[in-house]
């Protein structure tokens, strides 16, 4: 339903695009400034659509749909609530909520190597992920590699008490949480017990050739010039790669590069390989998580700091 349980949708959608919206049936009448009105108007089209479709409209539906057309006037709507991704939870509808997100989501269907670099909660982690289990599930790939670096613990994780899991799990948590979010739990234990699915440090990757495998690292800025040139050589054949990170939160110590930083220079150019640029405009989490991205960009910029 367009209008929402008591016009919650309506309300959502008068507060993003700042109008006044009388709604009688199916006919509205938009107030306000004549930019805004324009824009609510594409947003409600849009939407109308959508529920026409059969889309079950919810209000950070309509929130997204207002932020894509503030940012990209031309956005497409109904593109971006097409594009769902098969994974293997029927409760899960997963689909890129931006225009950026959804070149991401497409560079990956056509690239065997895609970087996505961006603020925290713009989707790269969890799309890609998403991607991962929709590959595995249509058998595209045979097994899934989720690695990040465990810079916390400099990657020498013998002194940590427990077994190979106990000692990585803290640092791989987050990648435990997507999968979670898309996989029956119990699926999940068995496909991690055969080796379909595997989580592991990076400095597990070392040596190794992985073959018609979906790898994603993640926290990529966190990885040494050494570790990336090594983790992107491991890929074999059959196989994708995808590679997040935010080159705003290097943790490595002072004088060390970040391979992630490195390598956008190095591989920018070559066929084959696809980077993909987030903004605070792709945020997807809480509105203020973009208002907070932004006001670090502004403070980072009032002070001369550059990105790292």
């Amino acid at each position: 339903m367009l209008h929402g349980e008591l016009d919650r949708n309506i309300k959502a959608l008068e507060d993003s695009c700042s109008v006044s919206i009388k709604a009688r049936g199916a006919q509205f009448t938009i107030e306000g400034e004549e930019g805004a009105v324009h824009a609510a108007e594409r947003v409600l089209a849009g939407l109308a659509a959508l529920v026409a479709g059969g889309h079950a409209l919810t209000v950070k539906d309509v929130k997204l749909a207002a932020r894509a057309v503030e940012h990209e006037p031309d956005a497409s709507i109904a593109d971006m609530f097409d594009q769902s991704i098969p994974v293997a939870s029927n409760k899960k509808r997963i689909a890129p909520k931006t225009p950026n997100q959804k070149v991401y989501v497409e560079s990956i269907e056509t690239h065997d190597i895609v970087f996505g670099v961006g603020p925290a909660g713009t989707g790269k982690t969890y799309l890609a992920m998403a991607m991962a289990v929709s590959a595995l599930v249509k058998k595209e790939v045979n097994r899934i590699i989720l690695t990040r670096p465990a810079v916390e613990a400099g990657e020498k994780l013998g002194f940590l008490p427990g077994d190979m899991y106990a000692k990585v799990h803290p640092y791989l948590r987050p990648l435990y949480d997507a999968l979670y979010d898309m996989m029956d739990a119990e699926r999940i234990g068995r496909l991690i017990e055969r080796g379909t699915i595997e989580v592991a440090p990076l400095a597990f990757m070392r040596g190794r050739t992985l073959n018609d495998s979906f790898i994603i690292l993640d926290e990529a800025q966190n990885t040494t010039s050494e570790q990336m040139k090594m983790f992107l050589t491991r890929m074999g054949f059959g196989s994708k790669v995808v590679v997040t990170g935010d080159i705003t939160q290097v943790d490595l110590p002072a004088g060390r590069a970040s391979g992630l930083i490195e390598v956008m220079g190095i591989l920018s150019s070559v066929k084959g390989i696809k980077f993909i640029r987030f903004t605070e405009k792709d945020v997807v989490r809480h509105s203020l998580v973009q208002q907070i991205v932004k006001a670090y960009q502004k403070h980072e910029e009032k002070n001369g700091k550059s990105q790292r």
